[in-house]
């Protein structure tokens, strides 16, 4: 399978690094998606990062007039991709280890849910990455189906931030938080992370060598 160039370059950076370049072309809150955070293989350590174009899964109420998808969103993951799963506010988690289990098989690099994971321990287990809103104990099926596919969906997060998600948009997520980056901004901000970083760490050393924050951010920054 071929390499996605743009996932290359990706790799390179935090999700930090893609949040300041997306400011810089006017994205809200740089892409980030706030209150979702790592919880496998560790819980807020280690040096895990995912980076990946978007693989979605909506989920919705029973009360919902979708019909729900046949078959398993779980058995057509792409190699490589970041299984994102939107779902109602809900108690109930809507995934769990065996979901890990087979996206690690079809070489799924994370899974990212707006909502809640189960079985946290057996996800540690296999050492695959899983950032979520929260943890439970009990599964969908009684409140949630599934009604969407590699569909665009939509996240709200806090302070009314809404963010539609589309099929392909690139995801990047490390302890910082999770970031998505629309495919089509992808060329743009790809070329100002790189600046933006060798800034950052000339203006480090300026500073452990005593220069003020204010000289070192006009000096490297040039602002």
């Amino acid at each position: 399978m071929a390499t996605d160039p743009i996932v290359e370059q990706l790799a390179e950076f935090t999700a930090c690094d893609v949040a300041d370049a997306l400011l810089k072309l006017k994205q809200p809150n740089g892409g980030f998606l706030a209150g979702i955070t790592l919880w496998s293989p560790e819980r807020q350590a280690g040096p895990t990062k995912i980076v990946g174009p978007v693989y979605t899964v909506q989920y919705a109420l029973h009360s919902d007039a979708r019909p729900k998808v046949a078959g398993h969103y779980i058995d057509t993951i792409p190699a490589g991709a970041v299984v994102f799963l939107s779902s109602p506010a809900t108690p109930n988690a809507v995934y769990g280890g065996l979901m890990s289990t087979r996206a690690q098989y079809r070489g799924a690099v994370g899974t990212v849910i707006d909502g809640r994971l189960r079985d946290l321990q057996e996800h540690r287990d296999l050492g695959y990455p899983v950032f979520a809103r929260d943890v439970g104990t009990t599964a969908p099926q009684e409140v949630a189906k599934v009604v969407g596919v590699d569909v665009p969906v939509k996240f709200t997060g806090t302070h009314d931030q809404d963010v539609t998600i589309h099929p392909g948009d690139y995801v990047v997520a490390d302890l910082n938080g999770v970031v998505v980056l629309p495919r089509a901004l992808a060329a743009q901000a790809i070329p100002l992370m790189q600046p933006q970083v060798a800034a950052d760490e000339q203006m480090a050393a300026a500073i452990k060598e005593g220069m003020s924050f204010v000289e070192a951010s006009k000096k490297f920054r040039g602002k």
